[in-house]
Order: structure tokens, then C-alpha cells, then sequence
């Protein structure tokens, strides 16, 4: 019995050391928030500009194939081109990016099965022509299924950021989040806490989801806590003009909270 364990232990660390890291790339850093409407592809973008601004080489890769967003935030309105059977990535601001959204309509509904959604993260892991990058990162899309488990399992991701407004509804989903990545054993960077205020013309902060909930998760899940992203309508407003607001501003005080959390990034890996 005992030698029939050993093996199965065996098995289990010889599959977890052929997980393949995506070519072309030196890490892998999941953008997560198992709930929609956090502003998740939001901080990605952000953050990718933050990082590319740290002169790192990034990729951007949208892995929400059912409501891909990076077209819109990137204002990217062409299909990337094909070289002996690889996609090559559309460079935006300095950033090879990549995207369902470039390959179909923005009108045409993606209605896949799980297999076909599978199929579709393989091809932009493996089959897309990413070159010399520092940091890889991939927006994930909501909840905790197809996509997750076959970055988790197949792919090597090297860190997630778990992004959450801080209301116990957006919460709840991501506690479910937080114990996926904890079962596939991906190391969880932090929690960071979107549009967790606003400030008024009277100076007064004004807690419209609710008050510390992302930074109590942090501590009940023993996560490092990165910090606070506050409402402010310029990174709607630009994120709508396809320049997100690290592009189009980088001195505004939103842009400079990317700039922090690119800095603690790149100073784990580098």
C-alpha cells in the first residue's frame, strides 16, 4: 500500500513540473475577482501600463472569452496577423496584447461549451507568438471555472492579485476564489480593494460599497493586503476613450497607486 502511495505522490509532483509556462514569457501573473463588475479588467490594463512604465516588457493577455474587454480599453479594432501557424500579438502603449475580442464581432455572442473555451485559452498560451516578456497578464473571467482550472492545472502561473469591491456580496464570491487558488496551490500576491471610496467636493470620503471588507478577507485568509484604489471618474472616462487612465495620466493620483503596486510586483520577482 505503501509503495502504491509513493507512487500517486510521484505522479502528482511529476504533473505539477510538466506544467508548461506560456514561451515567450519569464512570469505569469493572474488578474482575478471570481465576480463580475469589480472593475477587474480595469486594474489589469492599469497595472500593465503601471508595470511597462517600470521598463519591464508586458503582455496583456484577456482571458475572458465570453465578455472579452481589452478591445474596448485599448481601443483595438483589427485582427492580429498569423506567422507559420502562431498569432502574433497586437502591440498597443508598448504592450503585446491579445484577445477574443480581436478575432470575432463585438456583437456576435460567444455561446462555447466548456471544451471550446478550453481549446481557445490554449491557443493564446501556445499558439500566440509572445516575445522576450517580463510579466505576462492575463485577465481572468469571473467565477471559478473552465478558464481557471486550465491555467491552474495545465500552465504555470507564478502569482494571482485578487481584485474586490468592498461589499460582502462581491466578498463572497471572492473567499471562493481566494480557497480555488489555495486547492490548485497558486500562490496569491494580494487582495487589492477596488472603489472602496469616494471623495467629495467637501473632502469628506464617502464608503458607498461598504468599509474594509477586502482588507478583513486579507487578514481572515492571512493574504498580504496591496491597498485601495478610490472611485474617481477620470478612469471611467478614459477607459471608455480606449487610453486608460496610467496612459493618458500618469501623474494622476490613481495612476500613481498603479505605480505602487507595479513596484511591489516587480520587486517579488525581480
Amino acid at each position: 500500500m505503501s509503495d502504491k502511495k509513493t507512487s500517486i505522490n510521484d505522479a502528482r509532483r511529476s504533473k505539477t513540473f510538466e506544467k508548461n509556462p506560456i514561451k515567450g514569457t519569464k512570469f505569469t501573473i493572474a488578474v482575478s475577482s471570481a465576480k463580475g463588475g469589480v472593475g477587474k479588467s480595469t486594474f489589469a490594463t492599469n497595472l500593465a501600463l503601471a508595470l511597462k512604465n517600470l521598463n519591464l516588457k508586458i503582455g496583456l493577455l484577456d482571458a475572458d472569452i465570453y465578455g472579452p474587454s481589452l478591445p474596448k480599453l485599448f481601443s483595438i479594432n483589427h485582427k492580429p496577423e498569423s506567422k507559420e501557424g502562431f498569432l502574433i500579438p497586437i502591440i498597443k502603449y508598448e504592450i503585446q496584447c491579445m484577445s477574443m475580442g480581436f478575432l470575432t464581432d463585438k456583437e456576435t455572442p460567444m455561446i462555447w461549451r466548456g471544451p471550446m473555451v478550453t481549446s481557445a485559452i490554449k491557443t493564446f498560451t501556445q499558439k500566440v507568438k509572445w516575445e522576450e516578456l517580463d510579466f505576462i497578464i492575463v485577465d481572468m473571467p469571473p467565477g471559478t471555472g473552465d478558464t481557471q482550472l486550465t491555467f491552474a492545472q495545465e500552465i504555470k502561473v507564478d502569482g494571482a492579485i485578487i481584485v474586490s469591491t468592498p461589499q460582502e456580496l462581491a466578498l463572497q464570491d471572492v473567499k471562493r476564489g481566494i480557497a480555488m487558488f489555495d486547492k490548485l496551490n497558486i500562490n496569491i500576491i494580494g487582495l487589492v480593494d477596488n472603489m472602496s471610496y469616494f471623495s467629495g467636493d467637501d473632502g469628506k470620503k464617502y464608503k458607498i460599497f461598504g468599509d474594509g471588507g477586502v482588507e478583513r478577507t486579507s487578514k481572515e485568509f492571512k493574504k498580504n493586503f496591496l491597498g485601495e484604489i478610490p472611485i474617481n471618474p477620470d478612469v471611467g472616462k478614459f477607459g471608455d476613450l480606449g487610453k486608460p487612465i496610467v496612459e493618458s495620466m500618469p501623474d494622476h493620483e490613481i495612476s500613481k497607486i498603479y505605480s505602487k503596486f507595479a513596484a511591489q510586483i516587480k520587486l517579488i520577482y525581480f
